[in-house]
């Protein structure tokens, strides 16, 4: 009697393919397009925003170099007319000597010349100091000279200052946003030092020099981004 045939074992599923938590690293040519993807549009951001910058540094320069030639005449100005009250000053200082005259005459035809001097050159700024003048003369007991008035240069050289210190605020900001500018276009080498690097490593064979070229570039990346982090956002 023939013993019975084996029966045959029961065949053992194959477990379907299960995802490996190191399967994005097992596969090198992906991670290193996924990495590429993001420094490429990580420099192209740095790139955009050095450009605003250098634009908006050439806006700044215009703008204070505009505001300080209008300093420039604004003091020419200022000064021109503190010459001529200067001027108009000492002549009204003689003829009010002469005002004092004992020689009716002359001490009329003083006070005429002084009258229309004063209507004539001395205006309301002028005006106001020569009063301050006389007022502290009068309190102080010494002479005390009307250009020694912080209220008459403050109208006379006010719209000079004022505009002097905006031409000055915007070359400062001028300088800051070069500064910026700067630390971007240098921010962008750097992002296409690791360009390059990943480059190499996505044709390089050995694993280990692909991980070392890996490291290496977004260590530079990693450090050019922070430091593109810091700088302000810039737009039109």
């Amino acid at each position: 009697m023939t013993a019975p045939a084996p029966s045959p074992a029961p065949a053992t599923a194959t477990p379907p393919d299960q995802p490996r938590l190191s399967g994005l690293f097992g596969d090198m040519e992906l991670l290193v397009v996924i990495l590429l993807g993001i420094v490429s549009v990580a420099t192209a951001y740095t790139s955009f925003q050095s450009t605003l910058y250098d634009g908006l540094t050439a806006s700044s320069y215009s703008q204070a170099q505009n505001s300080q030639t209008e300093a420039e005449s604004l003091y020419l100005e200022a000064n021109q007319t503190y010459v001529q009250d200067v001027q108009t000053w000492g002549r009204l200082t003689e003829l009010s000597v002469d005002m004092d005259s004992p020689d009716p005459v002359v001490a009329e035809a003083a006070s005429a010349k002084f009258d229309t001097l004063q209507f004539v050159l001395v205006d309301e700024i002028f005006d106001a100091a020569i009063t301050w003048s006389d007022e502290e003369t009068t309190t102080t007991g010494d002479y005390v000279g009307p250009f020694e008035s912080e209220e008459y240069f403050g109208a006379r050289f006010g719209a000079w200052a004022e505009e002097d210190d905006r031409s000055i605020a915007l070359f400062e900001t001028a300088e800051e946003y070069n500064t910026f500018g700067d630390r971007l276009q240098l921010n962008t080498v750097l992002m296409a030092i690791t360009l390059f690097l990943l480059g190499i490593a996505a044709v390089v064979k050995r694993r280990r020099i692909q991980w070392i070229l890996i490291g290496f570039g977004m260590t530079i990346f990693t450090v050019a981004a922070v430091l593109t982090a810091l700088v302000p956002f810039a737009w039109f």
